[in-house]
């Protein structure tokens, strides 16, 4: 293993097993609601009116998060393809390009907060958990900005290492620290300094020492962040969107503080508990790593990891919005912590990993991956074309990547179990999200209907929508389409004669009362597009109409 750990033999290592976990999926998986669907619109939108300053969800400004995110894809998007394709895969690419530099990352400046076996299976177990491969595999924020967190606390990893007789860090890595800070600031607002305040804050508290703090050369460094955000906040602030910053608190980010924002809300703890899932498969060491490292918090990597987690993962409790991703930026420092109690095996603590409670823990973590093996088979056939026999190797790899990694922890092998796990993930995500999701045709009801749409509408005819308003929709319709009433798409149609009509089954009576209305023939629908809403939870049938002859 020292050698596989040598030179940039672990960064290719690890890229490949990035390459393996995050690529299935990233052209199949249809673009989903409601998020992803709104920020790959909004990123179309900047292409197609050259526009890079105001973000907007067709004519509605989206006053939520910064442009940093939506810049990365419409570059993504220019470079790999064009506004005018339905290709999903360039809109994701950033997401999972961050994914992958965070990985990096993790090892590049963990090993000098713990060694490099540490910082490599620490690495793995990040790129390996279940909420990055599902993050990185769509077009958000949280990947990106998870490589941006990375690269600002992992340079201030080095910077604390150095004040304890650690290496010395380079200049150009302290500038880089702002940078990246500044980064993240421009793809996700204040997450990203709020990690790095409370860190040094928990640092500094706990050590009772501030001079160290003068290496990060805050002067110069708070200058570079600015720099990286100031200009698009300028050009914000004199633009149309004038009030960006306003309704970006007063709209997102207060709601969330006060309350559980859009339906996402939940008590304290609730992380905590789904660390299970979202953590998984590093998850099964997680609490016997926790004790390990309140045991060892004076050591200076262990003491870093807990600032870096600990305060940050409090907040997120308290506030009542939840949403699985929103601890991901913590991820990090937490799998170094658990792939440091798995090397401390001339430790007392090391014990903890063979304790009954901690098998107990082991049976309830296996849930995620039989969860995750019903689901490869009741899903297609619930939501798809029936059962698939590709359904059954991947249950039974998610049923392996429980029992064989159990069966070795159990028999005090815990980091041979950690990379069975890790190996079998690559298979299992690679058959969930490769045929597993996108063989979902019923959820996927914005393709079909696009496809629908264009086999009988001439190009730019104007496409009329009600009862299935979804982001998903608009993305794949065209940005021009509009979000009507039935009684409003009944108006169009009987205006343009070459206009396309959707209308959901149960607004009929009142479309086909407003053709009436306005004198015009009962239409019988051209076609009809069924599926599933999940995003409301309910069945749907879209009928799609329009007056004029096929087109030419």
């Amino acid at each position: 293993m020292q050698r596989l750990l040598t030179g940039v033999r672990p960064y290719l290592a690890l890229a490949l097993l990035c390459l393996g976990l995050y690529l299935p999926g990233q052209a199949s998986v249809p673009p989903l609601d409601r998020d992803e669907a709104r920020y790959m619109q909004a990123s179309k939108q900047m292409l197609e009116s050259h526009d890079f300053v105001a973000i907007r969800f067709q004519e509605t400004p989206r006053n939520k998060k910064p442009v940093g995110i939506y810049w990365a894809q419409a570059a993504a998007v220019a470079a790999f393809s064009d506004a005018a394709s339905p290709a999903t895969w360039p809109y994701r690419l950033p997401s999972w390009l961050g994914a992958t530099a965070a990985v990096l990352f993790t090892f590049g400046f963990g090993k000098y907060l713990f060694s490099r076996q540490v910082a490599f299976v620490g690495a793995a177990l990040l790129a390996s958990t279940l909420i990055l491969v599902a993050e990185a595999h769509q077009a958000k924020t949280d990947a990106a900005m998870l490589a941006a967190v990375v690269a600002a606390m992992g340079i201030l990893g080095r910077l604390y290492m150095q004040a304890r007789k650690g290496p010395a860090v380079p200049a150009w890595q302290v500038a880089a620290m702002w940078l990246a800070l500044g980064i993240g600031m421009l793809i996700k607002g204040p997450i990203a300094p709020m990690v790095m305040g409370l860190g040094i804050l928990a640092l500094a508290i706990a050590d009772r020492r501030w001079r160290w703090l003068g290496t990060t050369r805050p002067v110069t460094g708070i200058a570079i962040a600015a720099a990286v955000v100031a200009p698009w906040m300028i050009a914000i602030a004199t633009g149309p969107q004038s009030g960006f910053v306003a309704d970006a608190v007063q709209q997102d980010l207060i709601p969330k503080l006060l309350g559980g924002q859009e339906a996402h809300g939940g008590f304290p703890g609730l992380y905590t508990a789904l660390a299970l899932a979202t953590l998984w498969p590093g998850s099964l060491f997680m609490v016997p790593a926790a004790i390990r490292s309140f045991r060892m918090r004076a050591e200076p990597g262990v003491r870093f990891c807990l600032a870096w987690a600990v305060p940050s993962w409090l907040v997120f409790e308290i506030i009542p919005t939840k949403l699985p991703h929103y601890p991901l930026p913590l991820y990090p420092a937490i799998c170094l912590l658990i792939a440091a109690a798995l090397f401390a095996v001339r430790e007392d603590a090391y014990a903890l990993f063979g304790r009954i409670w901690q098998k107990g823990l082991g049976a309830i973590w296996a849930l995620v991956g039989v969860a995750l093996a019903a689901l490869s088979v009741a899903l297609p056939m619930l939501y798809g074309d029936g059962f698939g026999w590709v359904s059954i190797p991947v249950a039974a790899v998610a049923l392996a990547a429980v029992a064989l990694p159990l069966k070795k922890s159990w028999s005090d092998l815990h980091l041979p179990a950690a990379v069975v796990v890790m190996a079998l993930s690559l298979p299992l995500y690679a058959g969930v999200f490769g045929w597993v999701i996108p063989s979902l045709d019923r959820l996927w009801v914005a393709p079909r209907l696009a496809d629908a749409v264009h086999a009988i509408a001439p190009r730019g005819a104007v496409v009329a929508l009600s009862g299935y308003t979804e982001p998903s929709a608009v993305f794949r319709l065209g940005t021009g389409t509009r979000l009507l009433s039935a009684q409003a798409v009944a108006d169009v149609l009987a205006d343009d004669g070459n206009a396309v009509g959707i209308v959901d089954a149960r607004d009929l009576p009142a479309f086909e009362a407003r053709l009436a209305a306005l004198g015009q023939a009962p239409l019988a629908p051209r076609t009809e597009v069924s599926g599933f809403n999940y995003s409301k939870g309910r069945a749907v049938r879209l009928l799609v109409y329009r007056r004029a002859g096929p087109p030419e």
